[in-house]
């Protein structure tokens, strides 16, 4: 990221020697620079100088409204800031200030459950009119909104950057990924049986059987993917025919301000309602009404397991939850042949994209590394080396030798700034080290949530990041000299999300034991591979208290809808009967 003027650059040299992804880096630079003036270090700050300003709103029975007076407001500041050129110094900044970048209305209990009654009016015992829509209709009203959203795309994807620190490839990413995501549900509609539904003859029995809603649904989603997490509930629920009510994130959540008008434009009054503000003040009492029907909800499983119980009649609440993860990465001993050197390497590169990418911030991001006791020095300093060569920076920086945004960005808060330092000053005061250069420490100031990794080894079983999801960029590196430790660790501990199981072929038959054991422990077990959720039509599901409800295009659409039957006997003139009724019928209209 140092400075680098273009006219000192381009010579015939320095061309040959740099590569072809640099090299057109440089020509974008000198464009800039004779736009703008302006060195290539500097190629963003049309972007970092311009934050967004996103005004406060609420949405009443399906109007996008302005708060009234009295209405209380908290400003939302942006976890990363501009600064100006000059302050940037050797490849760091001097001074991070945060800016404020929108409002946030902060309902209090009456106003939540004024929310709360907008849906019930939409719902309406399931005679309202979403509900009682076509499915085909239905499906209309959602490609009405995705095509009125588009003109809020780069607004969002900015917003995303700005707040919770997304460079800009991966904002782009969630922004496209769920739309994607929204198309590939209706088309996976149009092929399902229990959704595009025909007549089936079982013995006397004619049977038509089609998926439809269950009610109003509780909707809660994280700061980490506002859009994509939140909407592959939301979306889903509202395809089914269900009436939805969104807890906004107090972080993350002005994404969500950008999506009510397209909403508004698209969908009947009140079939989606957000409230935002504290959800410890908000939440509680809507569940006390007994009047939600389902809960899907992305974070904490404490915070999840308190909602519940406040629910009437919790048996009859439909449930779908993504919590907490302590993904593994296991590294067999077979990987350090020196023959396996090209796979151990592309290993080491997978799991630090699973430990770092997005700085950790992933409910999939592996987040505890254990490799054989007598290799670990190599893997030690091999990781290392390339987690020090990582592009750390703003949302909106290039690094000049990679030609790529910054890989590592501002935590969203200094909350998780604190709970990154707690637990490597435990795991330091109980025998570990920070491995890497800088790790741990903060670039930019007091104010600034810009981390540098924390790289951390040995890390034993006394210390909390062993047990504990980081939820940052802080890794620890176990070392062991059996591999029953490593099933132990999996078998006995709390979460069950995903492993991921690093192995050459020589090392089959270990890694084959390890599997089967994992199988029933974890929803996914990767092979020489970081963890992720895609592909999105693949099931992404986990057990114990790492998930309950299985989520992608396909099961996404069941976890919020039930099998409604149409049955009769195929004697006298039932037949004809039934098909005049089908004429008729809104909920057995063919798609």
């Amino acid at each position: 990221d140092l400075p680098m003027k273009a006219e000192n650059i381009l010579t015939m040299q320095t061309i040959s020697i740099i590569t072809k992804k640099c090299f057109l880096f440089i020509i974008w630079s000198y464009i800039l620079h004779e736009c703008y003036g302006q060195d290539s270090s500097c190629v963003t700050d049309a972007i970092s100088n311009d934050p967004p300003k996103v005004p406060p709103l609420m949405m009443r029975n399906g109007n996008v409204i302005e708060p009234s007076d009295g209405v209380k407001l908290s400003e939302v500041t942006g976890c990363c800031t501009a600064i100006d050129c000059n302050e940037k110094e050797e490849e760091n900044y001097s001074h991070l200030n945060r800016r404020v970048i929108g409002q946030m209305v902060q309902m209090n209990e009456e106003q939540a459950l004024a929310i709360l009654e907008d849906a019930k009016m939409a719902w309406k015992g399931g005679a309202g009119t979403w509900p009682q829509m076509s499915l085909g209709d239905r499906i209309k009203a959602i490609e009405v909104f995705l095509e009125e959203l588009k003109s809020s795309r780069d607004k969002i994807i900015k917003v995303l950057m700005w707040e919770i620190g997304k460079n800009v490839k991966d904002a782009t990413s969630e922004f496209d990924r769920t739309v994607q995501f929204i198309r590939q549900m209706i088309e996976e509609i149009k092929r399902d049986p229990e959704f595009n539904s025909t007549w089936e003859t079982i013995g006397s029995t004619n049977v038509f059987v089609r998926r439809t809603a269950i009610g109003v649904i509780l909707c809660l989603g994280p700061f980490n993917y506002p859009l994509n997490e939140t909407w592959a509930i939301a979306l889903s629920a509202l395809l089914a025919g269900n009436v939805i009510v969104m807890k906004i994130p107090t972080v993350g959540g002005l994404c969500h301000l950008l999506t009510m008008d397209a909403f508004s434009k698209a969908l009947p009054n009140g079939t989606i309602n957000f409230i935002s503000g504290s959800g410890r003040t908000t939440m509680p009492p809507l569940m006390r009404t007994g009047s939600i029907d389902g809960l899907g909800f992305i974070g904490g499983s404490r915070a999840a397991d308190n909602l519940i119980k406040e629910h009437p009649s919790p048996h009859r609440l439909k449930l779908f939850l993504q919590l907490e993860a302590k993904n593994m990465a296991i590294f067999l001993p077979n990987l350090f042949a020196p023959d396996n050197s090209a796979l151990l390497e592309s290993s080491i590169d997978e799991a630090i994209t699973g430990s770092l990418s997005y700085n950790g911030q992933r409910c999939t991001a592996l987040k505890i590394l254990f490799v054989p006791n007598d290799k670990a020095e190599v893997f030690v300093e091999r990781f290392v080396a390339k987690v020090e060569d990582l592009a750390i920076g703003l949302p909106w920086d290039i690094s000049l030798e990679s030609g790529d945004y910054s890989k590592v960005t501002p935590l969203p808060n200094q909350k998780r700034v604190e709970y990154m330092k707690q637990l490597i000053d435990d795991a330091i005061s109980k025998g570990a080290k920070i491995v890497n250069k800088n790790g741990g420490s903060i670039i930019g100031g007091a104010d600034s949530t810009l981390m540098v990794p924390a790289v951390l080894f040995p890390v034993t079983n006394e210390m909390n990041i062993y047990y504990e999801e980081q939820f940052g960029p802080v890794i620890p590196i176990v070392p062991y000299e059996n591999i029953d430790t490593v099933l132990e660790y999996g078998r006995d501990g709390n979460y069950g999300q995903q492993v991921s199981i690093f192995t050459s072929k020589e090392g089959a038959s270990v890694a084959s034991d390890v599997l089967d054991k994992f199988s029933t422990v974890f929803g996914k077990v990767n092979i020489n591979s970081q963890c992720g959720r895609s592909p999105d039509t693949v099931p992404f599901a986990g057990r114990r208290s790492s998930a309950m409800g299985v989520m992608s295009v396909k099961y996404a659409l069941r976890e919020f809808s039930v099998p409604t039957v149409i049955a009769y006997k195929d004697k006298n003139s039932n037949s004809d009967i039934v098909n005049e009724i089908q004429q008729y019928s809104k909920f057995m209209e063919k798609l």
